[in-house]
């Protein structure tokens, strides 16, 4: 069935899955270390938390939490958008950047997404929680998508119209900025969201040579 699917599309959508299948299986105790140490914590030193199992020791905000956080999710609809949309934008972009450029793109897309995050977290919002999930890096695909093929047409499930990918991008950017501004859907990182968008954008349009400081070579018209 994935046979056809590129390479590291494939195998992106292999390991969050095979990740979130083990969030699963682990009883609850040992998915709660999986989170403590390999979910994105705001900055700071450990600290201690109380749980309804008892006391516990978390390790704080660790450099690999910038990469780990990407490929675990809180639930099967929050994994279900993520891959469906790996899916769907994934394959193209791959094709379109080669295997090489576009690995580099969706973890620069997920670790700059995670930065905001932190940001975010720590002087506006002030709470500790952790963040999980892939969105980040779907949301630089989505622009990905929407600046390289701007006409393309894109339908959502809750709104059977087709909407060139240029509108649709953009219509999902403002609506995550007013969500995030506005505290709307909380739980939900829209900041994240939005700087997996602004690295995406960024990193496209530094292979475009259409930056001040220019690659070796220009990879992308």
């Amino acid at each position: 069935m994935l046979s056809h699917i590129p390479r590291i599309t494939r195998n992106l959508l292999l390991a969050n899955i095979a990740v979130f299948t083990l969030q699963l299986l682990l009883s609850d105790q040992t998915s709660l270390v999986l989170t403590q140490y390999f979910a994105l914590w705001p900055l700071g030193p450990a600290v201690h938390g109380v749980t309804p199992d008892g006391h516990m020791i978390h390790p704080g905000f660790q450099l690999w939490q910038l990469v780990t956080y990407a490929f675990m999710h809180g639930g099967f609809t929050h994994i279900l958008f993520n891959m469906v949309a790996l899916y769907m934008f994934g394959g193209t972009i791959e094709h379109t950047f080669g295997a090489r450029n576009f690995i580099v793109y969706y973890f620069v897309c997920a670790v700059v997404a995670a930065l905001a995050q932190l940001l975010v977290v720590r002087y506006v919002t002030h709470g500790f929680y952790p963040t999980i999930g892939a969105s980040g890096a779907i949301f630089g695909l989505l622009l990905a998508f929407g600046m390289l093929y701007p006409q393309e047409k894109v339908m959502l499930i809750f709104l059977p119209v087709p909407l060139p990918a240029w509108l649709f991008v953009s219509g999902y950017a403002i609506v995550e900025l007013v969500l995030g501004i506005t505290g709307t859907a909380a739980g939900v990182a829209h900041f994240a969201h939005l700087g997996g968008m602004v690295a995406g954008m960024v990193l496209i349009q530094y292979w475009r040579g259409k930056l001040p400081f220019k690659p070796k070579r220009r990879l992308m018209r």
